[in-house]
């Protein structure tokens, strides 16, 4: 048995655990929402109680509560963000009423009952920690204030230093050549610093199209109250607030040009999402490439050897995994699926209100954490400490008729194929059938077959 408290809404009397700091809308939402047992992230949670800081100081500032309730109100949220077992107070359901007004009340109300105590005066919920705010602007500020912390801390520094290690690694292996693939099929060579100069290109471009978006994630409904028109709120509040919020946090937020806008659509969410999952397809597609290259040692590519790092097998001994990119590949699958869910939600913008935020709001987060720690773990874990196989590159580089290729100019495609079709029967290097079918001497077949020179038009 819980001991239990009786609390009021406008709804009538609710019993809430004794020493729970939430109240009566916040029980109401758990005895609703027994869905998935997943709270909103703790990203989210702590979006939302910087909302009330900056809501308390601008509505102070503007002269519309009182200064012991306003510094009893940032009092409240500076102790809860540093509180490691913050997520104890909120536990609202992911799965709720589309506005995420459940998640707004579970916050005003922790938040007014530690005030209350901080100030010894009534603290009031809605009155007080929620004035000139409602859940229609809270919810798809806290969204972007969220997503725009993370992507500026946390997911473009993990970037940029998966594409620095691989830059450094590129560098590192200038001078060797290896046969390239299309189709998985042996092709031209390239050099080993080229494919990785490829992969850093990718990492590049996703950085710049994820900065793209930044002006517009740092844009807030907050001020449109709620229907957009920012009625109950000070003229002046969206302007005060995101001035506050911009101390805070120490990224630039603005009122946006139209709250209607923020409000009713989640575009900036959705267009976000989109350029996440663009740089989880270039994870998959690094790590995949990471895969094929490790493969074997002896019946794969057995081009690279990647760190080894735990056992392979629980039944074959020695057996070593490229685990670091299998679970990089799982990240990106998932971002995926996130983004599929996060489009969905997008489109659940009925009128003036978008009714999907909690989903758009964890799936957003979740996104961007995973695509953080797979970046810094692909580099650190993979990257940085594979080894190349030099032997293995240079007897499958020599033996690789399509270097044929670059003797089309000289003695036609048809006999260049017939060339490569007769060394690749007799397992013979290209060179060697080449000086027996051409009139090229041997020492002009080693120049225009020499690997490395057939590399020199790529960056």
């Amino acid at each position: 048995m819980i001991n239990t408290r009786i609390e009021r809404d406008s709804m009538g009397e609710v019993n809430v655990p004794t020493n729970a700091l939430y109240g009566p809308q916040t029980q109401r939402a758990i005895d609703n929402f027994p869905v998935s047992g997943q709270p909103l992230p703790i990203d989210f949670i702590k979006s939302l109680l910087l909302i009330k800081s900056a809501a308390a100081e601008a509505n102070l500032e503007l002269g519309l509560i009182p200064e012991n309730i306003a510094t009893a109100i940032c009092t409240a949220v500076s102790q809860l963000q540093a509180d490691k077992n913050i997520m104890q107070h909120f536990p609202v359901d992911i799965y709720q009423t589309g506005s995420g007004t459940s998640s707004n009340m579970n916050a005003n109300e922790v938040i007014a009952h530690l005030a209350s105590i901080y100030s010894q005066t009534k603290v009031d919920a809605n009155d007080h920690v929620n004035y000139g705010q409602s859940s229609n602007d809270v919810i798809p500020s806290a969204i972007h204030i969220s997503a725009a912390i993370l992507v500026a801390k946390q997911l473009l520094p993990a970037l940029h230093h998966l594409q620095q290690t691989i830059v450094d690694k590129a560098l590192s292996l200038n001078h060797l050549v290896k046969t390239g693939r299309t189709h998985l099929m042996d092709a031209m060579p390239v050099r080993m610093s080229q494919s990785l100069f490829s992969w850093a290109a990718q990492i590049s471009a996703n950085i710049d199209n994820i900065k793209m978006l930044q002006p517009k994630l740092q844009q807030l409904a907050q001020g449109g109250t709620a229907v957009g028109t920012g009625i109950n709120a000070h003229p002046e509040f969206a302007s005060h607030f995101n001035q506050k919020l911009s101390g805070l946090t120490g990224i630039t937020f603005s009122p946006a040009d139209n709250f209607s806008f923020l409000m009713a659509t989640q575009d900036t969410a959705v267009a976000l999402s989109g350029q996440l999952k663009t740089t989880a397809v270039s994870l998959m597609k690094i790590a995949n490439d990471l895969r094929w290259m490790n493969s074997g040692p002896l019946a794969g590519l057995g081009e690279i050897s990647l760190p080894a790092l735990q056992p392979g097998s629980s039944i074959m001994p020695g057996k070593v995994n490229p685990i670091i990119p299998e679970s990089t590949a799982m990240v990106a699958a998932q971002v995926i699926g996130n983004d599929a869910a996060i489009t969905t939600g997008g489109q659940s913008g009925n009128f003036e209100l978008n009714v999907m935020l909690p989903l758009i709001a964890s799936n957003l987060i979740s996104s961007i954490n995973l695509l953080t720690s797979s970046s810094r773990l692909l580099a650190d874990k993979a990257i940085a400490g594979f080894e190349v196989q030099e032997q293995q590159l240079t007897q499958a580089l020599h033996k690789n008729p399509i270097l044929v290729t670059a003797l089309n100019p000289l003695i036609g495609y048809l006999k260049a194929a017939k060339i490569a079709k007769q060394a690749y029967r007799e397992q013979r290097p290209i060179i060697d059938v080449a000086e027996e079918n051409t009139e090229l001497t041997r020492h002009e077949l080693e120049k225009l077959l020499d690997p490395a020179q057939l590399t020199r038009n790529n960056k």
